[in-house]
């Protein structure tokens, strides 16, 4: 394909580890960030409305533009410079695979700028995106979606990161419950262990293998599916709120967990409503539909 000088990106947010399932299993939302990028004779100008507007810089060291950066010391043929506009609907911090996002945003335009098929160059942009995150479930889910299962290889080879996307089932009708406050991935995993009990282990594991199942073809069995002993216990500390409320879901019958480093929770009501009665004081229940399709290209 020929050098395209304008591409907008439009990404999904989405909701990793989905209970036991840590930095291994992902679920994209319908919440999307719009990119806008365009080739310039020189330098950096960045834009933002919405989410992010006014605390995200506005420079080279903004997120999209260390992943066009990332990307093209890869795949070559960097533009000289470059315009970007980003239209964030994804919140910062709250657990919905915003950096994630914006990293998918960035390495798909750089892709498409540097004259080359994002289709073909999936594997680059996912190496690109989960490299800077540290782990794939946000990353491939964002890029790919629908329901993701990643893993990594050890070791610092050029095919570092994994992932396989899977249709989810009709009946998966997420809602996220959006915590006011926000929180940091990098507290929330200083709360983790650095061993666990083995029959934790084995019980999360197990429960991991079946949330593949619930999410893909038995949907009744999400409230097994999405139980977990690996890390939501030990970060209670960070969330005690979205804690609480996911035990009042989970309580009242809906299948529910942290959604990624929180604190947002993610709901699976089997109808896609939530009961009435649950105290979600603090928090904006959103319904967000299973994204299918990922990250999508237009080129102008």
């Amino acid at each position: 394909m020929g050098r395209p000088t304008e591409v907008r990106v439009r990404v999904p947010g989405s909701s990793a580890n989905l209970g036991p399932g840590f930095d291994s299993l992902g679920l994209a939302l319908s919440l999307y960030d719009d990119v806008e990028v365009s080739v310039a004779p020189d330098g950096v100008t960045v834009e933002v409305e919405g989410e992010g507007a006014g605390r995200v810089p506005c420079d080279d060291s903004h997120l999209v533009v260390r992943a066009m950066r990332t990307t093209w010391d890869i795949v070559g043929d960097a533009p000289a410079g470059v315009r970007l506009r980003c239209r964030n609907a994804v919140p910062h911090s709250r657990g919905l695979g915003s950096s994630a996002a914006a990293a998918v945003a960035g390495a798909v335009a750089a892709v498409v700028l540097a004259g080359r098929d994002p289709e073909l160059e999936r594997d680059t942009v996912l190496q690109v995106t989960a490299g800077m995150e540290g782990h794939a479930d946000n990353a491939a889910a964002s890029l790919l979606g629908g329901f993701v299962v990643a893993w990594e290889t050890p070791g610092n080879t050029d095919e570092r990161f994994h992932a396989v996307r899977l249709d989810t089932h009709p009946g998966i009708r997420p809602v996220a419950f959006v915590a006011g406050i926000e929180s940091l991935t990098s507290t929330t995993r200083g709360l983790l262990p650095e061993r666990v009990p083995l029959a934790d282990a084995a019980f999360t594991g197990s429960r991991t293998a079946l949330a593949v199942l619930a999410f893909t073809q038995r949907p009744e069995l999400l409230m097994a599916a999405t139980e977990d002993r690996l890390h939501q216990g030990y970060r209670r500390p960070a969330y005690p709120a979205s804690a609480d409320l996911v035990d009042a879901l989970r309580d009242a019958g809906v299948p529910a967990a942290i959604s990624g480093a929180g604190p947002t929770v993610l709901a699976l009501p089997p109808d896609g409503e939530v009961p009435a009665g649950i105290d979600a004081a603090g928090f904006t229940a959103v319904p967000l539909p299973v994204d299918p399709a990922g990250a999508r290209v237009e080129i102008g």
